[in-house]
């Protein structure tokens, strides 16, 4: 496709028009997103390892708290990875600057959150 030719179609509503970014931009996004989505699948996988691995470590139901954190996360942040690549690829084809990275803080508060039930389960424990 010409860059000079605007996408049609279901490519042009879900990437809302405009002109075709240089390549290495749009690889460079698609790499970020598959570096959130193998973080993402890194919390789902603890989230389960967690549950399943740690019977004699938690109490049920610090287990459960940190179980279920993890899970959330990791799906937000899927959801978030998906999110940001597709407003980065409309930044990108529109000549716009790019939008905040929304999903960093999210990550930052959830590890946070784990911290601290870690913290008091050691605590307590």
């Amino acid at each position: 496709m010409s860059p000079d030719v605007p996408p049609q179609g279901l490519r042009g509503r879900i990437l809302g028009g405009g002109t075709e970014p240089d390549p290495r931009f749009t690889l460079a996004n698609e790499r970020t997103f598959l570096s959130w989505i193998r973080t993402s699948l890194a919390l789902l996988a603890g989230g389960v390892a967690v549950e399943a691995l740690t019977q004699q470590v938690f109490e049920p139901q610090v287990r459960t708290a940190l179980a279920a954190v993890l899970l959330v996360l990791g799906a937000l942040l899927a959801a978030g990875a998906f999110t940001r690549w597709l407003r980065i690829e409309r930044s990108l084809r529109h000549k716009r600057p790019l939008p905040l990275p929304l999903i960093a803080p999210l990550l930052g508060v959830g590890a946070a959150m784990i911290s601290v039930v870690l913290i008091i389960a050691l605590v307590q424990g």
